[in-house]
């Protein structure tokens, strides 16, 4: 890519559609567009091929328009299945028949098996069942993967697949009917700190473990895989270890000041027990993160008081 490629970022408003967004602006790139900011509605596959024959986008970088935690799987499957679907079907399709050069499509750790040998490599994908409840996202990213390689392979399209991890960091998702563990967790210990509460719930055991990636290194991957990565195979972009969701909190925990008792509710879902990638594709081509997972807590925490208080002056 140079600093005059027309780039389209398609997300949800979310953390990886504004970090890469916010990135690539500051970087002096001149046309990016922004599926969330144009608004811009990727459902409708007129709209779509409209946007691709006005504008020309030499590069696509896919996320999802829909996506969060055990919670929000459970209430939106229907949503996750068919907004995720019918977006990514409009948006690959246009993207090969307007001629864009090259086209990342963003998928997850969760369309892994959920006994998947650890840690899970690429070639695992379809090899077993899926866990149950992040099966309706699951579902609809693992369609996206195969369509990205079955245009590969029939049309000679550019279009590559990169698995991340859990992203974070500042701008992620806090609310506790939508987020992942992690923003969850950053907004229940910043409230039971404000509120002065005596306990913390968090769903589950505790002992499930998960890996967790900056949104700033996810960023360095996307764009080093932009430039170095050409091949049919999907490639996991992680960070190389995972924490239990006990020692995340009890982590956050220590950030946040809670002086607190932290209480699992059992009677919560788990989920997949763990997600951990094989990352030795991407780190073998030359790239590797940087912020390690204590960094980055302090780093979310931190802008999310700051956000929080620029809130309550208003």
């Amino acid at each position: 890519m140079h600093k005059k490629s027309r780039i389209l970022i398609v997300g949800h408003n979310d953390l990886i559609e504004n970090s890469l967004t916010q990135h690539l602006k500051s970087q002096g790139f001149k046309n990016v567009f922004s599926s969330s900011r144009i608004p811009w509605d990727t459902l409708n596959q007129r709209k779509v091929r409209v946007f691709f024959a006005r504008y020309k986008p030499d590069y696509v970088f896919l996320g999802s328009v829909r996506s969060g935690g055990i919670a929000a799987n459970q209430k939106f499957a229907a949503e996750f299945i068919y907004e995720n679907l019918e977006c990514q079907n409009n948006v690959i399709h246009a993207a090969c028949q307007f001629g864009v050069k090259k086209l990342l499509y963003f998928t997850g750790s969760c369309t892994y098996p959920k006994e998947a040998s650890q840690p899970m490599k690429e070639e695992y994908l379809l090899t077993g069942p899926l866990e149950p409840t992040s099966e309706p996202y699951s579902i609809a990213k693992i369609a996206g993967t195969r369509l990205c390689q079955a245009y590969r392979r029939q049309y000679g399209f550019n279009a590559i697949v990169g698995c991340p991890a859990t992203i974070y960091g500042p701008g992620a998702d806090t609310d506790l009917d939508t987020s992942h563990v992690l923003g969850a967790l950053i907004g229940k210990f910043y409230k039971a700190v404000g509120e002065d509460q005596k306990e913390v719930v968090v769903w589950g055991s505790g002992r499930p473990r998960r890996e967790f990636l900056y949104a700033d290194d996810f960023v360095r991957a996307c764009l080093f895989l932009m430039d170095h990565y050409a091949d049919d195979w999907m490639i996991n972009v992680g960070c190389g270890y995972d924490i239990s969701i006990k020692e995340l909190a009890e982590l956050i925990k220590k950030i946040s000041g809670f002086t607190g008792k932290i209480i699992f509710d059992k009677s919560r879902p788990d989920g997949t027990f763990q997600k951990l990638l094989d990352i030795r594709r991407i780190t073998h081509l030359g790239w590797k993160p940087k912020v390690g997972l204590k960094e980055g807590l302090k780093k979310t925490y931190q802008w999310y008081e700051k956000s929080q208080e620029r809130e309550s002056r208003q």
